[in-house]
Order: C-alpha cells, then sequence, then structure tokens
C-alpha cells in the first residue's frame, strides 16, 4: 500500500510514497532469500559480545586482589584472560560485522535492481506528471541515504542492541539491584526516542520532498535556459530556485537541530543511571552484599552501556532517513506493480508477438482515448486497424496526439479507456518503438549493438549497419566495432546515433515497429539519409510512423490524419492529397514551405 501521490510547490504530482507497513514488509521480502547468511551473522556477533562481557568481571577480580591485599602473581590469570577475551572478542566481531556487511550489500543490490527495473518499466504519462527532479531525487539521494544506512548504521545498530540486552543480562547476574538501578535511565531514554522519531519522519520525508522539487526547479532552468533568456525570464527563475533551496535549507536545519536536542536529553539519561548505579553499589558493598570489585564491574557495565544506547538511538537518525528514502524507492516499484488508476474502464493492452499472414489484422486499436490528468484530453475514441505488413504514417499538427497514439500502440503507455490488440505469438520480438530521443549507450558500438540481440555475432551486426547504410562510418571509426561510444567515448552525431537505433530494431527483428518522429533531430541533409535508413529498416514488417516529414506519408502505404486527437481522414497519400481536406492542406503548406527552401547544395 502507497500513501497518494504528495504534490510539490512545483505542482507536479509526486511519485507514491509506501506506508509504513508496506516498507517493512518490501524490507523483509528483500531479506528473505539471505535468512541464513542474516542468522549465522547474528550468531556471531552474540558470541561476540557474550565474550566481550567477562571484561568487567575480570577488571573487578582485579580490583578485589588489590584491595584484599593479594600477591601480585594473583594478578597473572586475570590478566592472561583479558588479553584472550580481547582477541576473540576481535576475531568474532569481525566475522559477525562482515557477514552482516555483506547481507547489507545483498540486499542493497537487490533494492537498486529491483527499483530501476520498476522505473523503467513506469508509464511515461505517470513520469511526466511527476517530473524528471521526483524520480532522479529517488534514484540519486534516497538510494545513496539507504546505502549509506545499510553500509554503516546497520552493522552498527545489530552490535549496538545485542550489547545493550547482554549487558543488562549481566548487571542482572552481578545483583538484580544494580539492573534496578541502570532501569532508570530508561524512562527518559525512551521519551526522547519518542520525541524524537514522532518528529523526525515527517521532517524527513519533507525534506526529501523538497530536495525533489529543488533538483526539478534546476533541471527545467537549465534544460530551458534558451528559453528561459529569450523571454528575460532569468530574474524570475533565479527567485524560483533560490526559494526552492532556502525550504530545502530551512527543513536542513529543522533536523539539525532536532538532533541536538536528541543528543542533550541522551546526556540527561546517562547521567541518572550511573548516579543510580553508583549510589546503589556504595549501599550495596556498606551492607556487604557485595564486593568492591562487583560493584565496580557494575558500574564499569553500565558505562560500557554509553557507546551501545546512544549509538542504538542515535542511529535513529539514520533509521529515519534511511526509513524515509526506502518508503519513496518501495513507493516506486509498487506503483510500476499495480495499474494506473484511469478515468474510465480500461481494457488490458496487448501487444503483437509475430508477424501474420497478410490477410489479417497485425495491429487492432478499438475507441481508444486517453488524457494526462483530469480535463486534459489528448486521444477522443481513436480506432485503427494495420494490416500485417503495412506501412502507416500518422500525420497532423503539433499536440494532435500522434506520440501519444504511437507509445500506446507500442505497449509503452496505457490508455485511459479502450483497446489495442494482436494475434499472439512467440519467436521474435514483439514491438519496438524508436524516438527522435535516441541515447548512445556508454560501451563499445558492438555493446551497443547487443542491446537489441544480446547473442548477435558480428556478422548480424555488420548485416544490420548494412542495412540501415551505416556500415561505412561504422567502419571507418578508430577501433571498428570495438570503438567505445557513449559518455566519455566517440561522440555520434545525431544522424548516426539514429541509425544505431535503427540498426538494434533491424537486430530485434520485430512484428511491429513504431518510429516516433525518428528523422526529426537529423537536420534536412540528415533527414534524407535517414529516411532511407528507416525505410530499409521498416522492409518487410508491419509499421506506424510519426511523420515529421511528410515525404514519410508518401512512401507509406496508407495515411492517418490525426487532429485534436481524432482521426479524421485515412487513406493513400495521392487519394488524400487530391480530396482537398486537412492533409491537403498540410500538403500545400509543406511542400510550399520547401519549395521556398529548397535551393541549397
Amino acid at each position: 500500500m502507497t500513501t497518494p501521490s504528495p504534490t510539490a510547490d512545483t505542482g507536479a504530482e509526486l511519485l507514491p510514497i509506501a506506508t509504513p507497513a508496506r516498507t517493512r514488509a518490501a524490507l523483509r521480502t528483500l531479506i528473505r532469500p539471505d535468512r541464513g547468511l542474516a542468522l549465522t551473522g547474528l550468531g556471531i556477533l552474540v558470541a561476540a559480545t557474550a565474550v566481550g562481557l567477562l571484561v568487567q568481571p575480570l577488571l573487578g577480580r582485579i580490583v578485589d586482589i588489590v584491595a584484599d591485599g593479594r600477591p601480585a602473581g594473583d594478578l597473572t590469570l586475570p590478566v592472561v584472560l583479558l588479553v584472550a577475551v580481547a582477541v576473540v572478542q576481535g576475531l568474532t566481531t569481525t566475522l559477525g560485522l562482515t557477514r552482516i556487511a555483506r547481507l547489507g550489500e545483498t540486499v542493497l543490490a537487490r533494492l537498486r535492481e529491483r527499483f530501476v527495473e520498476r522505473a523503467l518499466n513506469l508509464p511515461a504519462d505517470r513520469l511526466e506528471r511527476a517530473g524528471a527532479g521526483d524520480l532522479t531525487a529517488r534514484v540519486t539521494g534516497d538510494v545513496a541515504r539507504v546505502a549509506e544506512a545499510v553500509r554503516s548504521a546497520l552493522p552498527e545498530m545489530a552490535r549496538s542492541v545485542l550489547a545493550i540486552l547482554l549487558t543488562l543480562g549481566a548487571l542482572a547476574l552481578l545483583d538484580v539491584r544494580f539492573l534496578l538501578a541502570a532501569l532508570l535511565a530508561v524512562p527518559v531514554q525512551l521519551l526522547t526516542a519518542r520525541w524524537y522519531v514522532r518528529r523526525a519522519l515527517t521532517l524527513y520525508a519533507d525534506q526529501r520532498v523538497a530536495n525533489g522539487a529543488q533538483q526539478q526547479q534546476l533541471l527545467e532552468t537549465i534544460g530551458g535556459a534558451v528559453t528561459v533568456r529569450g523571454h528575460r525570464l532569468e530574474e524570475q527563475h533565479t527567485e524560483r530556485s533560490a526559494g526552492r533551496s532556502r525550504k530545502a535549507v530551512d527543513l536542513t536545519m529543522r533536523s539539525v537541530n532536532l538532533v541536538l536536542g536528541f543528543y542533550g536529553r541522551l546526556h540527561i539519561a546517562e547521567y541518572i543511571g550511573l548516579a543510580a548505579v553508583l549510589i546503589a553499589g556504595f549501599w550495596l558493598v556498606r551492607e556487604g552484599a557485595v564486593s568492591i570489585g562487583t560493584a565496580t564491574a557494575a558500574a564499569l557495565y553500565f558505562h560500557s552501556l554509553f557507546g551501545p544506547v546512544n549509538a542504538a538511538l542515535v542511529l535513529l537518525d539514520d533509521a529515519q532517513s534511511a526509513a524515509a528514502g526506502l518508503a519513496r524507492l518501495v513507493g516506486v516499484t509498487d506503483l510500476a506493480e499495480q495499474p494506473e488508476p484511469t478515468a474510465g474502464k480500461a481494457a488490458p493492452v496487448s501487444v503483437p508477438q509475430q508477424r501474420t499472414a497478410s490477410s489479417e489484422a497485425a495491429v487492432t486499436v478499438h475507441e481508444v482515448s486517453h488524457a494526462y490528468g483530469p480535463g486534459r484530453p489528448v486521444l477522443h475514441e481513436v480506432s485503427l486497424t494495420l494490416k500485417a505488413g503495412e506501412h502507416v504514417a500518422l500525420v497532423g499538427t503539433s499536440g494532435a496526439g500522434k506520440s501519444t497514439l504511437a507509445r500506446i500502440v507500442a505497449g509503452v503507455q496505457q490508455p485511459t479507456t479502450g483497446t489495442v490488440t494482436a494475434p499472439a505469438g512467440t519467436g521474435e520480438a514483439a514491438v519496438v518503438l524508436v524516438t527522435q530521443e535516441v541515447h548512445v549507450f556508454t560501451g563499445s558500438l558492438a555493446e551497443d549493438l547487443r542491446l537489441a540481440r544480446p547473442d548477435a555475432t558480428d556478422a548480424d551486426l555488420r548485416t544490420a549497419l548494412s542495412t540501415v547504410h551505416a556500415l561505412d562510418w561504422a567502419e571507418a571509426l578508430p577501433d571498428g566495432l570495438a570503438t567505445v561510444v557513449g559518455e566519455g567515448g566517440h561522440r555520434l552525431d545525431p544522424a548516426r546515433a539514429q541509425q544505431l537505433a535503427l540498426a538494434r530494431l533491424v537486430l530485434a527483428d520485430p512484428a511491429l515497429a513504431v518510429l516516433d518522429e525518428a528523422t526529426a533531430e537529423a537536420g534536412s541533409a540528415g533527414a534524407r539519409v535517414l529516411e532511407r535508413s528507416a525505410e530499409a529498416a521498416l522492409a518487410g514488417r508491419t509499421a506506424l510512423v510519426v511523420a515529421h516529414r511528410l515525404t514519410q506519408a508518401v512512401a507509406a502505404d496508407r495515411v492517418v490524419v490525426l487532429e485534436a486527437g481524432r482521426v479524421v481522414e485515412s487513406g493513400p497519400h495521392e487519394e488524400l492529397r487530391d480530396a482537398d481536406g486537412p492533409y491537403a492542406a498540410l500538403w500545400r503548406a509543406w511542400s510550399g514551405s520547401r519549395a521556398t527552401t529548397a535551393p541549397h547544395p
């Protein structure tokens, strides 16, 4: 279960946050595969802590030997035992902490993998409503907080809790009245913990939201820097960034003050407990109930609790911060597992699995509607059928809903209402979507291509590159297919990056290919090359092409015209061009602009 999505002061509908109960359940699920490692590590730490508790009685024994005026030789055995205790405790503590650390890193890796996997499957419109800053803050800041807690807080917390429990047991063995005296500090400590937890969870959650809003504002300002400067909005954006930064700083300072108050209350508890144990020891020694050495051991036991108790309570700071981060991560994974709430009844979307005979429909879109939130409809009861092997071009003015329909047909986005169905099959990739925003992954060119088909041979890679007319430049790279591309590697211009994406499409060999303005970023000269590459990549397969240039519509078997989210025309290019309808108007505007700008060598 997740809490309703909070709304930052950016106006974005942030991704949901899991409830504490759901977060605990998710944590148990993450740990379950490594229960054996957890139990072994815990058992070794128990043994290490128990051995360490022998130090105080041995020191008390030394005090009794000195107080009784016994020979110096009597000190040999306690001293040797102290050395042995130190060695054994050091070895077992190291082994136990190593196992706990291994458990923590394994769970952390599992959490990261699950988060990335689920985040990649989130509906595109949901991410757009949340904004990039929220997801960025979770994948960076929240993961870092959880990682820090796993690497430092988890082992120390386990060690501290065990030390507290076993030390209290040891005090009871010395004399139960020492335990009762020590417990006088507990009410203050519990009240301190309660005071802190009730404030910290909300404060840290608000702090993470504020950091997300701050990152979102910075991303928008930097990403739209040209527009900001063009409209002379520098001051407004600077003030917005400063305002959200001030809010984040204010929440940080509140957390610092909270921690300072937390420490002050803990010191009061320490003084109360130690004074009570010393008074109890004085009274018991005077009454002859215990020896001076036993009273010394009791005082040392309580003093040794300062570290574990303070560590356990102080680690609540890390635990609360990590819990807030973990709840935000679990909220994303749960969102990916559950269907998005819709405005109407939505049927499941299925996508084609293999090519079908030419007499069958490869894809059927039935009365699909979609809205990006209430009052923001994009598509209105769109119905469309693609025959097997047919190339259909989607055209229309900006905002007509072309990209939204393409993503829905590709299965990347769910419709608000309606269905997308296709004959089921196996053996091939169902669908590949290629957009104008192509990412070149860091690594060799061959590795980048094999993302589409990991078992592809070098010959397969060259064939795919040749198909999209990219083999010549690929082999001309410094190291050929082994050339490192992407961040920090050989830079590919937009046209070559798009050809790389089309080559991946060829390797994936999908039944349906969806191209969403895949030649828009290349410029006029590059677009002509890419149109040839796209035509070759789509040969022999069903294709839906969002046409940025109407030359793609001319080459298509059929043109579908969208206007304000509705299909207003459908047919071959020649027929629609001569029909004097919306497509004819688009064609005249487009061909006229080309005539005035065409004479370029």
